[in-house]
């Protein structure tokens, strides 16, 4: 069966309605910067490469019209992008290059910092990588003496609403990296980044094997699409 196909051909003697509106979306880019453009005509400048004989804007606005932002639109799972009429392979493999870069900078970001002097890095790469997750994702950033980051892992993937974390394990992962401290990170599908009473006690539990071994749990971070919750920040541990 072949598989769906993205574009329609333009007959030769016809010229686009829209050659001369892309021409200035890319001017006002270049001209006044990507902040000069709204979420929409960001997404519709980005499917011209996967659509090049498509107007491109009625399918930017159904994306952003069933997902919410542009965020949301890159990080939505294939299955339910494809539910959108007018996407087919192009169109997703455009929209996942564009997450994958989006998770790659932020990453590197991180990388290249001190990360607990940078915060604000760690929490965007973070909510990049996990907040628009359909599964829940447990994640740990492990951390040198000297606060740098030695290794990010994902140590489990879940269901929509829970993921198995054993505190032991979190402890001999860090142990075999010589890791000091570390730093807990995982995301709620919901969107709710409210910690739940297993959140807490998981957490406290990690941190009871953690302390007599040298070990310091800087914080735990939930992230989801409506924001962040520090555990530290609110006292729960």
């Amino acid at each position: 069966m072949p598989s769906k196909s993205d574009d329609q051909e333009t007959p030769p003697s016809e010229k686009p309605h829209y050659h001369g509106h892309r021409e200035r979306l890319r001017e006002r880019f270049h001209g006044a910067g990507p902040d000069a453009l709204s979420d929409y005509e960001l997404l519709e400048m980005a499917l011209f490469a996967a659509l090049p004989r498509r107007d491109t804007k009625p399918l930017a606005k159904s994306l952003l019209k069933k997902f919410g932002s542009f965020a949301e639109v890159i990080h939505a799972p294939e299955a339910r992008l494809r539910e959108v009429e007018g996407v087919g392979d192009a169109s997703i493999t455009q929209i996942k290059l564009i997450a994958a870069a989006a998770t790659r900078v932020a990453k590197g970001q991180v990388q290249q910092r001190t990360a607990l002097s940078s915060w604000n890095d760690v929490i965007d790469y973070c909510r990049t990588s996990m907040a628009f997750a359909d599964k829940e994702q447990f994640r740990i950033l492990f951390l040198d003496k000297r606060n740098q980051l030695i290794a990010d892992e994902v140590q489990q993937v879940g269901t929509v609403d829970h993921t198995p974390v054993y505190p032991r394990e979190v402890i001999k992962r860090a142990l075999e990296l010589s890791a000091t401290a570390i730093i807990l990170v995982h995301n709620h599908p919901s969107g709710d980044p409210t910690p739940s009473q297993a959140d807490i006690q998981m957490t406290k539990a990690i941190v009871a094997i953690a302390q007599p071994l040298g070990i310091s749990v800087h914080d735990h971070i939930i992230v989801g699409k409506n924001g962040h919750a520090s555990l530290k920040g609110l006292r729960l541990i």
